[in-house]
């Protein structure tokens, strides 16, 4: 598997394409994260166009096991976030297949 890229290979690349500086391409991505932070907290949901949106969500509490002595437990509800992938980006990466 290939490795993953890194932060700085990240802004590098975003630099390079948009021909900025790194400096400034590493001040857009921390704002679109901070952004992303501050939108899903306050509306529950925010939404990057083509590659997908990010939702705030409640999981019901349950009953669940340890898996090392095969006691039920307790798990308490909580909320999470899931990342919803758009169906054009998960198109272009994984065709779909022909029936």
């Amino acid at each position: 598997m290939a490795k993953v890229m890194t932060k700085s290979q990240v802004v590098s690349h975003l630099a390079e394409k948009a021909s900025i500086q790194k400096k400034a391409a590493a001040g857009l991505l921390e704002e679109l994260v901070s952004l992303a932070t501050l939108q899903c907290k306050s509306t529950g949901q925010f939404v990057i166009p083509g590659l997908g949106k990010a939702v705030k969500a409640n999981r019901k509490a349950r009953m669940g096991r340890n898996p090392q002595t095969g006691e039920p437990i307790k798990i308490p509800a909580k909320t999470v976030v899931k990342f919803r992938l758009a169906k054009a980006f998960k198109d272009a990466v994984v065709p779909p297949k022909k029936k």
